[in-house]
């Protein structure tokens, strides 16, 4: 059984997850913290497999246990469930080594989808001690083409990361024929992206009137 540690401050949104954990086949929960401080004492007791992880907690981040983990060399995997949904929230916890990231409200179908990636990814590591350069290529394969099924039909992951970095460097107030162009795209192509990141909260959207002209829709970043 695949041992899971629930973290989330909301007591009643936890006992929902750990009914969830239960339900799917091959895990079970191992312990619910509610806060940051009990979160720590309890990875370095309970030595979970797995932790579901909530962001935002009373006492502190969620990134803050999941770099502490790391740190301490405490071999568990880690689940964001949170009501996040702003690009660099994601982008930290997948540097951070995050499995999967799932937003709040949780639906059970998206919850169970992601137990049972989780478990055959470790069936995948456990059937030998070493692993072929096509046996790894599978695995990362597998992980890659799920995180593209959880990005709404037509946001690509490789053209996302090129958009969202033209923000990071430091250019803003774009308008989607001037995105295109720094990334290679059309423009028709470029708004749909600067759309969806607008919807996530990466970006927000102004129009500009210009000295002359017809107004223009230009994007920025959130601070």
């Amino acid at each position: 059984m695949i041992r899971v540690m629930i973290i989330e401050d909301d007591r009643n949104i936890a006992s929902l997850h750990s009914k969830f954990t239960e339900k799917v086949e091959g895990f079970t929960p191992a312990g619910i913290a509610n806060s940051l401080e009990e979160a720590e004492e309890m990875a370095e007791i309970l030595e979970p497999d797995l932790v579901l992880l909530d962001l935002f907690l009373p006492d502190g981040s969620g990134m803050e246990f999941l770099r502490g983990i790391r740190s301490k060399g405490i071999e568990a995997d880690v689940i964001l469930i949170t009501a996040a949904k702003d690009v660099k929230s994601l982008q930290s916890a997948m540097r951070g080594g995050a499995f999967d990231y799932i937003v709040k409200p949780v639906i059970f179908e998206r919850f169970k989808q992601s137990l049972n990636r989780y478990r055959d990814y470790t069936a995948e590591l456990e059937k030998s001690a070493t692993l072929e350069q096509g046996d790894i290529d599978h695995i990362l394969d597998r992980h890659s083409e799920n995180s593209i099924q959880d990005l709404p039909k037509g946001i690509y992951p490789i053209t996302l990361k090129k958009i969202t970095a033209v923000f990071d460097n430091g250019k803003d107030g774009l308008s989607a024929e001037e995105a295109g162009e720094l990334i290679g795209a059309s423009r028709n192509t470029a708004r749909r992206y600067l759309e969806y990141l607008s919807e996530t909260g990466f970006l927000y959207a102004d129009i500009d009137y210009g000295a002359v002209g017809r107004p223009e829709k230009k994007f920025y970043r959130h601070n």
